[in-house]
């Protein structure tokens, strides 16, 4: 791969130099990248497609992150903050999903640099060059960026931008049930019955899981916060039977590690060990699914376990498979992709979950981001593709070192640096629930 700078001849940038540069997702690292470009001077905006800020954190706001906040605030989002009389929370206490929202998010979504910034109820369809599909190269890099966009009066439009940064997640892209990556033969037929990750079963979705045979497919750590909060709920509502589907022969995934220094995360695939020695949770290993069926009222999971067929019978599936990025959106631009896990070719390697924890992905930014696009940046989760070892931390690095390169200053672009956590070793195959199995 050739790197790209974002660097064209002067007489070619008077009118990107005119334009702002577009935010994809206004999450935490979406915010984060907002607040290192307003610090630099540089027009932004925010594109969100939900009617609030961090829709997706929101959905799983009954969840408790493993990070504590001391590695949950972005240094430029803190210093907008503190400057208009904000107080960090206590570093060392980890907060829930709804926490860090009302307790970070909001507060810094309601700065007057970042209210004005920020556009909700804006969905991005895709994102290319003007006049320009990915084959045509001449003078491709003076052109400005065409976002198009959805509002929710329906009207489709294109905003021009000199840089496009996608911090949109993959939280809204899980990962079917199948083993084998296509989507669940019958899914259509028990959409009613299967849920994504994360549920609120003991919060606001207690009714349709009270009382009811619940299955949890998936063995990272979403499976297990689901399986553990089902495991109270049936301590509180009887008649309600916790089972855990996994496709492997045994759960490997959830860390244990003694040395894990995200306390609450070490402690997860412990207490999950715990409830299924005790009979709380029934565990069925090697079961890879083919397709699904409705009996009586309930889904029945047809598949595989070693050469024979089997079936298994829920009344709910939970769905806890981990997440993919949606790509579909940027079809017309020029993306390297890591063939395995549909990361930046560069960043592949420092990522792959099969060598790395969450904790010792190295310190990266602009350079093993970048695609052939000048000026187009993947960030936060989604540009780990199908990896589960992305930690916050790690997204506000990587878009400190994007808003520097976008503003000129080679030197702080290239010069990464990030102290996280030791943890234990994630694996492939589930993404967590809180941006990724370590956020």
């Amino acid at each position: 791969m050739t790197l790209i700078e974002l660097s064209p001849p002067a007489s070619q940038t008077d009118r990107l130099a005119t334009l702002p540069v577009v935010v994809i997702g206004a999450g935490p690292v979406g915010l984060a990248a907002a607040a290192q470009l307003i610090e630099r001077g540089i027009d932004v905006v925010v594109l969100e497609r939900g009617s609030h800020i961090a829709e997706s954190v929101r959905a799983w706001g009954h969840v408790r992150l493993f990070s504590p906040w001391r590695h949950l605030v972005d240094p430029a989002a803190r210093r907008m903050l503190e400057a208009a009389g904000w107080q960090h929370p206590d570093p060392d206490a980890a907060p829930t999903g709804a926490e860090l929202v009302e307790q970070y998010l909001e507060p810094l979504a309601r700065l007057d640099a970042i209210a004005a910034v920020v556009r909700l109820d804006v969905d991005v369809v895709a994102v290319a060059r003007e006049g320009m599909d990915r084959t045509r190269t001449r003078g491709r890099a003076a052109v400005p960026f065409a976002v198009r966009v959805r509002g929710a009066d329906g009207v489709v439009d294109e905003l021009p931008a000199r840089a496009v940064i996608d911090a949109s997640g993959t939280f809204t892209s899980p990962n079917p049930l199948t083993s084998s990556g296509l989507e669940l033969l019958g899914a259509d037929e028990v959409s009613d019955l299967v849920t994504g990750p994360l549920p609120d079963v003991r919060g606001a979705e207690r009714a349709r899981f009270a009382g009811r045979r619940v299955t949890v497919v998936g063995a990272g750590h979403s499976a297990a916060n689901t399986l553990l909060a089902l495991v109270e709920l049936a301590r509180e509502a009887p008649g309600t039977e916790v089972r855990w589907l996994i496709r492997n022969t045994r759960a490997a995934r959830v860390t244990t590690s003694p040395d894990d220094e995200l306390v609450d995360r070490a402690a997860l695939g412990s207490r999950l060990e715990a409830a299924v020695a005790r009979g709380d949770v029934e565990r069925i290993e090697g079961f890879e699914i083919v397709r699904a069926r409705r009996v009586d009222g309930a889904v029945e999971l047809v598949g595989r376990q070693g050469d024979a067929l089997v079936t298994h019978t829920a009344d709910i599936v939970v769905g806890a498979t981990g997440f993919r990025p949606d790509l579909g959106m940027l079809r017309e631009l020029r993306l390297e992709l890591d063939d395995i896990v549909e990361a930046p070719r560069r960043l592949a390697p420092l990522i792959d979950p099969n060598v790395h924890s969450c904790g010792t992905v190295e310190p990266h930014g602009y350079r093993e981001l970048q695609h052939p696009e000048p000026g187009f940046f993947v960030v936060g989760m989604k540009s780990y593709g199908r990896a589960p070892t992305f930690l916050l931390a790690t997204g506000y690095e990587q878009v400190r070192s994007v808003a520097a390169l976008i503003a000129g200053d080679a030197q702080a672009a290239a010069s990464v640096e990030l102290v996280l956590p030791a943890t234990g070793v994630c694996s492939t195959g589930d993404a967590g629930g809180q941006g990724g199995c370590c956020a």
